[in-house]
């Protein structure tokens, strides 16, 4: 999910530390759910021969003061490091984040941004640098599109589904390029993904509107729209989240699914975030299906149960 922005500047704030302390950094980052969305947290390593130092970079669409600057360094445990903030170019700030940023391969899919060539054997999505989330590097965007490939491969067949919490709507254009027949909805609690879907849906050539094949997209926060509930049932539904959404949503996303329908989870790290998902998800009527693994990020694939 993306924030709102400010045409006006950008700005940023720097942290050098260890590449340990900024992994530690950016899984408290995630663990958190009440988070700032204008203040963007990235963790990369400065130079490629030498793997160990790494910078922990936020990226903010206004100058930020202390509440940011405090926020920032609580993700460090113990003493932080010296904080350095700059202010950018006025340019989007998600853009700049994302610059340069390599391309990926998941499953059948290959995600690059404009900048680079499509690969050969796979399904190709361009989606540029922008103002929502997703583009696929992170590893739970990555995990469900590795997800996806599998689902598809064991024999199962979707008509009806829905990407919530959807971003740049990649990963409902991949549920498309498998389905192609399916009636694909998306949505986003940030206004700021509609223009940006529905821009990456043209420059990826996907079929936009209502009908079978097509894609549409609302603007609401869990399953809460009309529109969003008309469409349903969903025999598969995508939802990228945050573990405590999910938990929240898990009778709602029941209410949604049919008996033998699927829903593909993500956004919630294995061990205690996992158990408390699963354990939700059981008892709304699912059984697990598969799962898989990406780093310290556990994806779902989720059967609800017939009825008894």
């Amino acid at each position: 999910m993306g924030p709102a922005l400010s045409a006006d500047s950008a700005w940023k704030l720097s942290a050098f530390a260890p590449k340990a302390e900024v992994q530690a950094a950016l899984l408290a980052h995630d663990e958190i759910e009440e988070w700032d969305f204008d203040l963007v947290i990235s963790g990369r390593e400065i130079v490629e021969d030498r793997p160990l130092e790494w910078v922990l970079e936020g990226w903010y669409p206004r100058k930020p003061g202390a509440p940011q600057k405090r926020a920032f360094a609580g993700l460090f445990d113990g003493k932080a490091p010296k904080i350095e903030v700059e202010k950018l170019p006025a340019e989007d700030w998600v853009t700049l984040s994302q610059q340069g940023t390599p391309p990926i391969s998941a499953g059948r899919f290959y995600v690059h941004t404009p900048d680079f060539p499509p690969a050969d054997d796979a399904i190709n999505f361009a989606i540029p640098a922008s103002q929502a989330f997703g583009t696929g590097q992170h590893e739970t965007t990555a995990g469900c599109l590795e997800m996806l490939s599998a689902m598809k491969a064991s024999g199962a067949h979707y008509r009806a589904i829905a990407d919530i919490g959807t971003g740049t709507g990649l990963l409902g254009f991949a549920a498309m390029k498998l389905w192609p027949g399916a009636e694909v909805t998306a949505s986003d609690i940030d206004p700021v993904c509609a223009g940006v879907v529905e821009d990456n849906a043209r420059l990826n050539a996907m079929p936009w509107g209502s009908g079978r094949g097509a894609m549409t997209m609302v603007i609401a926060q869990g399953m809460d729209d009309p529109l969003l509930q008309a469409r349903g049932p969903y025999d598969l539904l995508i939802a990228n989240i945050l573990a405590g959404p999910l938990v929240e949503l898990a009778p709602d996303f029941a209410a949604s699914v049919p008996p033998t329908g699927s829903v593909l989870l993500a956004g919630l790290l294995a061990g205690g975030q996992e158990r408390a998902v699963r354990r939700a998800y059981r008892q709304a009527g699912f059984r697990l299906a598969a799962r898989l693994q990406r780093g310290d990020w556990a994806i779902l694939w989720l059967r609800r149960r017939h009825a008894r």
